[in-house]
């Protein structure tokens, strides 16, 4: 029988105790949906229906061999899922994943199976995309332009020290210790990686980490001091200031008190209806406040667990308090896409901040209590002024969740971190004056290598311009008075460099890409210019945006415009533009984001340049374009995950097929237009044989792929990336692994 299933995200880890195929947690059937791959076989008689069964694990191709045997305690097992985002452990040839069990009541079970043998027969995806087997490390030859802020894992929690140093703890249990003023990480430890929750104490000279049970860690020696056995799930940890106290929420709704260096209970206080999402203490340590799924918070007193008040009126869940110094006013974080303000003395609401526009997760205060940062689901960052209670900053976006905020002692900094694994910092100051602005467009991540493949020259997430020797990474000239750029192309001649500035007027620049001299400002073109490309004789430069979907072309000999045209890409915003290997002709890539489905609207239009016409149109929204070496072919990055290749003679689309497991970013052609490299957001370059479509190779990187960019040779790929790095790949060691 069919069944509709919704994809609930559900992240569970293993207990650091009991087999390695013990059940990790049972999920409550009330609103619980599942991912159904594969349904077990129904239950045979009455008896067995109404008794635990086992769950037989099989090869997906089918082979008649049990691979492992669990038991569900629900009596009839309806649906298996080993869900596609769940992280898999890989040693050698075997493989750890997680499977998890849905039954006819609503329940969910999640196991951790043994480690099973993975092999060709055990492949789980039935998409025709192949499945990413993982880089090893000798095919990143390079890495140019890495942020000094990167971590390995996601970033799970940010503490400041009192002498300015930043803490960071990372997946899998790694905490590491931040030179800001250096620019450097100046200390690490690998702590556990079992833990599922982690909280620094406010001096963050300790960490606590928990899951079904708790440890207290020395965050300067990587040394546990305390551990011990918990009742039951942690959800919720708090360090009390000047106290060895431990505030502890757990899934059933108590919340306790722990003396933590002699593990000894203080207070057990039944405090919500379900499992507790949030704790904070005051500055003073004298209260705290426990918020619930049950959308309430509670304040209590801290040693006598005296009940001080409720807080009601968030109309889903809380993820996150923080009490201001004067202990007057408590902050909360909500699923309702609030923040909210409350006077804790009349346990009434005060304010009610509701510039986001998609759930609020995380916020923290200044030590002096006067800016406020919540971070939302749509990533991005909003900064208040608490003493006017005003929005003053909203920073770029970044490209993945924000799981972590930290205010520096004097206020003047905030660090952010999250699934994107790079700590950014925002300057206070700076962030209110490029809000002011008006402008938050993102940078785009660019590359361009010179003829001779000597010089490369990248931008990513930090809109700085680095310029690299590809021999041994070393830094290239830099260019005069760029600034933060959005965007850049270099010429194909090796003479130029244009770019477009995020702040100064005009917009656009020309720089000697030798030198880094600037030799000319292209005025005219007025807003963000977010797409530059060169024709093939470099005479001419083509720079687009997002507005109005026109596009300039401009004489480079000259340094004057040479024609406007107008709605290029059938109103779309321009996202990308691209130079025939030969003719004066110019492809144009748009999507509408005003549409429905916009990730499917928008068109590539071929433009003759020389005669000032349109040469076709094709639907179909675009990300990126290559022309094939040959200019009879245009390959189309878009959103939807497929590569699309147009045959440019019959004004047809010759080949379309699934590329990746997320959105596709960027395409590119070897220079004998063999091969064609496509990247996406789901961290994986692979190449593909530009005639068959066949795939020959995956690469799994450990971040988003937004810009491709072969050598001269075709020996090497250079890939940039998400976490603003670039990598060097080994395409014929890529091509020996194959897929």
């Amino acid at each position: 029988a069919a069944m509709s299933l919704r994809l609930t995200d559900i992240a569970l880890r293993p207990t650091r105790r009991g087999p390695a195929s013990a059940r990790m947690k049972q999920l409550p059937s009330s609103n619980i949906s599942v991912v159904a791959i594969q349904f077990a076989p129904p239950a045979q008689s009455n008896s067995a229906a109404s008794s635990p069964g086992p769950i037989n694990v099989r090869p997906a191709t089918g082979v008649r061999r049990r691979s492992q045997s669990m038991n569900a305690n629900s009596p009839v097992e309806s649906a298996i899922s080993f869900p596609d985002r769940t992280k898999v452990e890989r040693t050698d040839r075997k493989t750890v994943v997680n499977l998890s069990i849905g039954s006819r009541s609503g329940s969910v079970s999640v196991f951790r199976p043994f480690p099973l043998k993975f092999s060709e027969e055990m492949r789980m995806s039935s998409t025709t995309v192949p499945p990413a087997s993982g880089v090893p490390s000798t095919r990143v030859m390079r890495v140019f332009g890495a942020h000094p802020y990167h971590t390995d894992g996601d970033l799970l929690a940010l503490c400041f020290a009192s002498d300015g140093a930043l803490w960071s703890v990372e997946e899998p249990g790694v905490v590491r210790r931040w030179d800001l003023d250096g620019r450097r990480q100046i200390g690490w430890h690998h702590l556990e990686e079992l833990a599922t929750l982690w909280a620094f104490s406010p001096d963050a000279r300790r960490l606590a980490a928990a899951s079904d049970d708790l440890a207290v860690w020395e965050s300067a020696t990587g040394q546990m001091v305390a551990s011990w056995p918990q009742p039951c799930w942690v959800t919720a940890v708090a360090f009390q200031p000047n106290a060895d106290v431990l505030a502890v929420g757990y899934d059933d709704g108590a919340v306790r008190l722990w003396d933590w260096p002699n593990q000894k209970l203080l207070q057990v206080i039944p405090a919500h209806d379900s499992a507790v999402s949030a704790l904070a203490f005051s500055a003073d340590g004298l209260r705290f406040a426990s918020a619930g799924e049950d959308r309430a918070i509670h304040l209590w007193e801290a040693k006598t667990a005296r009940p001080l008040g409720s807080l009601i009126g968030h109309t889903d869940r809380i993820p996150g308090l923080v009490w201001h110094p004067d202990g007057r006013r408590l902050y909360s974080a909500g699923w309702d896409t609030t923040a909210r303000v409350w006077d804790v003395d009349t346990c009434e609401p005060i304010i009610l901040l509701n510039s986001h526009a998609s759930q609020v997760h995380t916020l923290v205060l200044s030590g002096d209590g006067n800016l406020l940062a919540c971070a939302d689901s749509a990533n991005t960052i909003h900064i208040w002024d608490t003493t006017r209670n005003r929005e003053v900053s909203v920073p770029p976006p970044q490209g993945r969740e924000i799981r972590a905020l930290a205010f520096n002692p004097d206020g003047r900094r905030l660090a952010s971190g999250g699934a994107e694994r790079i700590i950014h910092l925002w300057d206070s100051e700076k962030a209110q004056n490029d809000a002011r602005q008006g402008d938050s467009q993102t940078t785009r991540t660019c590359l361009a290598l010179s003829p001779d493949s000597r010089r490369l020259a990248t931008l990513g997430a930090g809109a700085t311009l680095g310029i690299w020797e590809t021999k041994d990474a070393t830094s290239g000239p830099e260019l005069q008075d760029a600034g933060a750029l959005r965007a850049f192309a270099a010429s194909p001649d090796g003479k130029w460099i244009a770019g477009s500035r995020v702040v100064q007027e005009p917009t656009l620049a020309l720089w000697d890409a030798v030198t880094g001299r600037q030799v000319a400002l292209l005025e005219g073109q007025s807003g963000p210019v977010t797409a530059l490309a060169f024709s093939a004789d470099s005479c001419l430069l083509a720079t687009g945006g997002p507005r109005r979907g026109d596009v300039w072309l401009w004489n480079i000999p000259e340094g004057a415009p040479a024609l406007l045209l107008p709605c290029a890409a059938d109103d779309c915003s321009v996202e990308a533009l691209a130079f025939h290997p030969v003719k004066r002709v110019l492809a144009v890539g748009g999507v509408d984001w005003t549409a429905a489905s916009s990730l499917l609207e928008g068109c590539v239009a071929l433009w003759d340049v020389g005669q000032r016409r349109q040469l076709a149109v094709f639907r179909g929204g675009a990300v990126g374009l290559a022309f094939h070496p040959n200019g009879r072919r245009l390959a189309v990055a878009s959103l939807v995950q497929t590569v699309r290749v147009l045959d440019l003679d019959d004004n047809a689309l010759a080949a379309e097929w699934p590329a990746h497991n997320d959105a596709m970013t960027c395409v590119a052609y070897s220079p004998d237009g063999a091969l064609l490299a496509t990247g996406g957001d789901d961290h994986t370059v692979r190449l593909w044989d530009a005639e068959t479509g066949v795939a020959r190779a995956v690469a799994e990187l450990d971040t988003q792929v937004k810009a491709l960019c072969f050598s001269s040779d075709g020996r090497r790929l250079y890939t940039g990336n998400g976490n603003a790095s670039c990598y060097e790949l080994d395409v014929p060691g890529l091509l020996a692994e194959g897929v």
